[in-house]
């Protein structure tokens, strides 16, 4: 069994995101909207915060809370899409139960849509034509790619269907000729299903619900779970129970969690390049 191991694998990207912001005397800014009050958010944030400083990214949070209006929000976008010094804007998933996400997400400019979750950029990806893939679906393409694990031929098994992870992570294996199947709650006989994948990503927020018996000899494994419990992090996947079975399997805490900020990181970049004519 290898480990994927996504902080080393994240910070070499960081480390040639560094070097191209200098090269090209770049200023790429990031605005974060938190419209939630929530431990794990704040953590998100502060993680992006973090990482951006690392690498020469301002990320700038702007905060809203069940006593804003929908108006008041949506006037911010506004004001941030006719900012030139903004390149990327995203809203932190997911948003207090007052407020609608897709329709805030479908009122960014699809040119700073980094996470790509608006209905244009959804769109382009639907259509084989990725300009901004989500930042988790990007980072486990990244991740299959640095251990040089093809994805072309094979069949590639998704386990949750979030807007999130799941159906842009689909539609991104499609366009890299994987043979894909999504699996989901209603899915009947779930571990007939898994057992046939070349590759097995599951994300759907259950620590350890994942076991051998999910999986066949050799299978690569990528858990993009995050579960907090009695203070510790656990995974979708029962690591300890799988090891033994499959030939490669992300960890968590650092696997597909770095990645997750570091490609999100990278497609602000990207944008602060687009705008530039790089």
């Amino acid at each position: 069994m290898n480990i994927i191991d996504g902080k080393k694998i994240s910070n070499i990207i960081g480390e040639k995101l560094k070097e191209e912001i200098k090269e090209y005397n770049l200023k790429p800014k990031l605005v974060v909207l938190l419209i939630n009050d929530t431990l794990e958010s704040d953590i998100y944030v502060r993680n992006k915060v973090k990482k951006g400083k690392e690498i020469g990214v301002l990320v700038e949070v702007i905060k809203f809370d069940k006593n804003n209006t929908e108006e008041e929000i949506v006037d911010t976008i506004k004001k941030l899409n006719k900012d030139e010094e903004v390149d990327g804007i995203i809203i932190q998933s997911p948003v207090i139960d007052k407020f609608n996400e897709n329709y805030l997400s479908s009122l960014i400019d699809y040119k700073k849509d980094v996470d790509g979750f608006g209905i244009r950029n959804m769109g382009y990806l639907a259509t084989n034509e990725e300009k901004f893939l989500s930042a988790t679906p990007s980072g486990i393409i990244k991740l299959l790619e640095e251990e040089n694990i093809s994805i072309k031929g094979k069949h590639i098994v998704i386990v949750g269907r979030s807007n999130i992870v799941g159906r842009p992570l689909l539609l991104a294996l499609l366009n890299r000729d994987a043979t894909v199947t999504i699996t989901h709650s209603k899915t009947k006989d779930l571990k007939s299903i898994t057992k046939l994948g070349d590759i097995v990503i599951v994300a759907i927020g259950k620590s350890k619900f994942i076991t051998k018996e999910y999986l066949k000899k050799g299978a690569v494994v990528i858990d993009v779970g995050i579960n907090r419990i009695d203070g510790k992090l656990y995974g979708d996947v029962d690591f300890e129970d799988v090891k033994d079975t499959c030939s490669y399997i992300t960890p968590v805490p650092g696997g597909v969690g770095p990645m997750t900020v570091i490609m999100l990181l990278n497609n602000v970049v990207e944008s602060a390049k687009k705008k530039r004519g790089i």
